[in-house]
């Protein structure tokens, strides 16, 4: 699976975006549009100077960029660069390039699965609407590699027309709001099998600990 920016074929740069401050600001700043160190440091939960260092690091490499001032100009502000952002590991990576991919994929994981543990932690004080719309779902499938492939091209091209900076060039419907999609396209991996418990459930240690305590007690009373 290729990479839709070229800059995470860089472990340098996929190293610095592997970051839970760095993603959140990144995050912000592709859904809300331009902002200052400190309006994404109220996000990240970070001081604006630890907001301006790690804004700085994301230019370097390419993630985000000065956008146009607002006002009188003297506050600095930011943009994402607007590309999507999509990492894969190829047969051909070296080992520092697939280290630095699977951290950034972890990075990216975790993050998500923070979003996913917030809507279900607030779901039931959605409207009934938004309820009815969300939706936790997992399917198996049974595909070759290259089908597996073709879904993953499948799926981003029917949710590329939805996607925030698509909505913003082409109109936002009245009611819309920011929603997240997430899915994971991987062969499943054999579970290890831990085989039948004990029927005893631990009986036989919690006598011999009983026996132990019993034992102690009498030599401490003879």
């Amino acid at each position: 699976m290729t990479a839709d920016f070229d800059g995470l074929s860089d472990p340098k740069a996929m190293r610095a975006l592997a970051h839970p401050a760095r993603l959140q600001i990144l995050n912000r700043l592709g859904v809300e549009g331009s902002a200052t160190a400190t309006e994404v440091a109220e996000i990240a939960g970070i001081t604006p100077s630890a907001a301006s260092y790690h804004l700085r690091m994301l230019a370097k490499y390419g993630f985000v960029e000065d956008a146009p001032p607002r006002g009188d100009g003297r506050e600095r502000l930011w943009r994402a660069v607007g590309k999507q952002l999509s990492v894969g590991l190829l047969p051909e990576d070296q080992p520092d390039v697939r280290d630095a991919k699977v951290a950034l994929m972890t990075a990216f994981r975790r993050e998500a699965n923070r979003e996913a543990d917030r809507a279900l932690a607030n779901v039931e004080t959605e409207p009934e609407e938004w309820q009815d719309a969300t939706v936790f779902h997992r399917t198996r499938v049974k595909v070759t590699a290259e089908e597996l492939a073709r879904l993953y091209k499948t799926i981003q091209e029917l949710i590329e027309p939805y996607a925030v900076r698509r909505r913003e060039e082409t109109g936002v419907p009245d009611g819309a709001r920011v929603a997240e999609v997430q899915f994971n396209l991987f062969p499943v991996i054999t579970r290890p099998v831990p085989g039948l418990p004990t029927e005893d459930h631990g009986l036989a240690q919690r006598v011999a600990a009983a026996e132990r305590v019993a034992g102690e007690a009498g030599e401490a009373g003879s």
